[in-house]
Parts: structure tokens; sequence; C-alpha cells
């Protein structure tokens, strides 16, 4: 099978790139959406809460609604996709790149694509990938996993639960397990201040007066066949129990919201340059990968807190693999996108300085009363005061193409 673009993943970012790639010229016959799962829309089908599409549809949907307005134009443009279908591996071949695909209906398929659009979104840390010591009884999941069983299958994990990090997916589920009758005994989180929305916080713990512990993480985990108590303790500024702070809080259940990592084995067996921050692809304002014609977006990219952004990431990747498709017209980004004290990372990493681009980043801790400072060298390119920051809450900073002119480095800073 041959395609002018391939997109790997279904969810808001692969959907909304292959809009717009037929909406910028691109054949629908060839553009091919290949997704894992057994219906498209990715993980926003098992997120029935509201607060999906303020940003770009001024209402609050639910995740389904949310993802069946682009499933409906995706289908009413006739583009072409294949469910329960797994890309293995992507190969460069000449101009283009194969990809090997196991299929539930097709069996293995090999198709070659002139362009590539990673839209593969992320996955949850696990137990192992925090170190959590304890027995390995049942009963703990990851928040994800819980809103899928309850969600999506009507499966309730336990009656009483602690969630381990305060997330934005664990801070929607321990009020999903509330209302369901779970008793949630507490969220623990290791960092001084709450990791999800501030939204989030006062809706779904504030509102249900579920007990937050900052600076706490979870030390023990007790039972043989199923979970009976966890052990909690407060940590130092090394993030190290502090001995004599235990607490036991008997449960059945441990539910993880300790962080999204993209997921992007596939990127980097290709040979895609990673960032070590975001442990998504390096990209340009394209969104053009180290590999020419390998695009990205999306929580493959770098894990997003709103759905719009995701979507508005995926037009934008979707209309610059058009272009490159059609016109192999994308300009070289040699400006090159340093996060720097009090940043933990900014997005591109490279710009061309010929026409406006938007960043978007990330703090390192709360703060209030910030000046957002772009320069070169000792020159400043653009200030802007920023009333409250947050960790949780991504930033967008305009850079105008007049303030660019001899740049060859910016250094994007938080400062008092």
């Amino acid at each position: 099978m041959k395609v002018d673009l391939a997109i790997i993943g279904a969810g808001p970012a692969g959907l909304a790139a292959a809009i717009q790639a037929n909406k910028s010229g691109i054949k629908a016959e060839n553009i091919l959406l290949i997704e894992r799962n057994n219906s498209l829309g990715g993980i926003l089908q098992q997120c029935i809460h509201d607060g999906f599409g303020v940003i770009l549809f001024k209402k609050a949907l639910t995740g389904p609604e949310y993802a069946q307005i682009f499933i409906d134009e995706l289908e009413q443009r006739k583009i072409r996709y294949m469910l329960n279908s797994t890309v293995i591996s992507v190969e460069k071949v000449g101009e283009g790149f194969i990809l090997k695909v196991c299929s539930k209906e097709n069996g293995f398929l090999e198709i070659l694509a002139r362009a590539i659009i990673f839209a593969t979104g992320c996955r949850e840390r696990t137990r192992s990938q925090i170190f959590t010591p304890g027995s390995r009884p049942a009963g703990i999941y990851t928040a994800g996993c819980v809103q899928n069983l309850m969600n999506l299958k009507g499966l309730l994990p336990g009656r009483s639960a602690v969630i381990l990090g305060s997330g934005d997916v664990g801070l929607i589920m321990a009020r999903r397990l509330t209302l369901e009758g779970i008793k949630v005994k507490a969220v623990v989180e290791i960092m001084p201040y709450c990791s999800g929305l501030p939204r989030n916080l006062v809706q779904c713990l504030q509102d249900y007066g579920i007990p937050l512990y900052l600076r706490h993480t979870v030390i023990d985990i007790r039972g043989k066949k199923r979970v009976k108590e966890v052990v909690i303790a407060k940590v130092d500024d090394k993030f190290n129990p502090v001995e004599g702070s235990e607490k036991i809080i008997p449960c059945d259940t441990l539910i993880l919201s300790v962080g999204l990592i993209p997921e992007n084995e596939i990127a980097r067996n290709l040979g895609v340059a990673i960032d070590q921050k975001t442990q998504g692809p390096v990209v340009d304002e394209n969104l053009q990968t180290s590999i020419k014609g390998v695009f990205a977006c999306g929580n493959s990219l770098h894990v997003h807190d709103l759905v719009d952004y995701v979507t508005l990431e995926g037009k934008k990747a979707g209309k610059a693999a058009a272009e490159y498709l059609l016109f192999d017209r994308l300009g070289k980004c040699n400006i090159k996108i340093i996060a720097g004290k009090g940043i933990r990372y900014v997005l591109p990493h490279f710009i061309s300085g010929k026409k406006d681009v938007s960043l978007f980043l990330r703090v390192t801790k709360p703060g209030r009363n910030k000046r957002l400072i772009a320069r070169f060298q000792n020159r400043i390119i653009k200030e802007e005061l920023k009333r409250k920051v947050n960790p949780a809450e991504m930033i967008k900073f305009e850079l105008d193409k007049e303030l660019l002119h001899d740049v060859r480095e910016i250094e994007i800073s938080l400062l008092d």
C-alpha cells in the first residue's frame, strides 16, 4: 500500500492532523490514519467528564462529544483509517518511509508513505518507575486504568482508595470514585504543590472534602492477596521520608497518578532526536522532527493540560506535512530556543525567525508576579509579566518576527 501521509494515532492530535492535511490539499485517499484501538478518538473515549472544548468551541463538552466532532468530519471527508492496527516499526527508505503494521483485519502489512506524523499520545508511569516499595497484592492501578474500568467497562476497582499523585487524571478520578460510592481516604503528593490544574483541585477534591497531603509519599504497601493498607510519610527537601512522620491508611485500592510519558519508541528507533526533558521529539516551528518528512504533535510531543491545544497542534502538523508534500517549502530553522532559569522546557526547539511564532513552555515551580523574558545574549527581545504561574498550566508565549532580526539563539527565563 502506498500513501502520501501516514498518521500514527487517531486521538485528538491525529484526527486534527488528518483533517487539516486534507483541507491543505492532500487528497483523502492519500492519507491513512492508523489506530491500534478498536475506535477513533483515543483517550477521549474514556473521559466522560466535561471541560473539553472550552477554547475551541466555547462550551464544555465530554471527551466522547469532543472526539465525535472530528470523527464526523473525518468520515464526511472520506479520509481512510485503520483500526485494531499497530505500527511495529518505521524505516527510512529513499525519499519515503516503510511502516510495518500488524492489523487484526488485514494481518501483516507494509505501507509506503512519503511523510509521517507521530500522534501516538502518552502512557502513565507505573509503580516500578517510581520505585514504590511494599508487597505486590491486587488493588494497585494507574489512574487511567481505573478510568477505563469505570467509564468503559462499568467496573469498580474497590471500596476505599488512596491516590498517589495529584495529576489531573488522578484528581478527576477522585471525584468519579466518590460519586460511585467509593471512599477516597486521601490524595498524596510528593511535591509542595498540587500537580493538576487549579480548577480540578477545587472541583474534584475541595468540593468533596477529600484530603490532600502535600510533601508526602507512599513508603509501604501492605497486603497479601489484596491491598489492606498503605503507609504514607512526609518527605524532606530531597524527597526522602522523614522518620517518625508515618501514617497508616486502611484501604483496598491504591491508584497511581504519577505522571505521563510521551510514547515514542517507534520514533526513537527511526532515529528521531528526543528531548530528555519532555521525552518527546526535538521539533522546529513546523513541528518537523530531526528527520525530514517526519512530524510530531499532541501528547507524543509533550504532555498537554488542555485537549484544545492538542487539537491546534495536530492542525499545525497536518498543515506543515501538506506543505512539505505539495511544495517542499518548509524553511530552515536555525534559531535555537533554550529553557533558562525557572523554565522546565520550551517548544519548539528551533525557529526560522521569518514568521510569527508561538512558544509553549512550563515553569519549574509555582510563583506570583514573575517576569517571562526572551533574551538573545544581553538583549531583551520581549518581556511579559505573569501574575501567577504553575507547572500544571502550559504557558503560551508569542514572538513577532519583527523582534527576531539578527537573532541566532533565544533563552526563555522566568525571573522575579
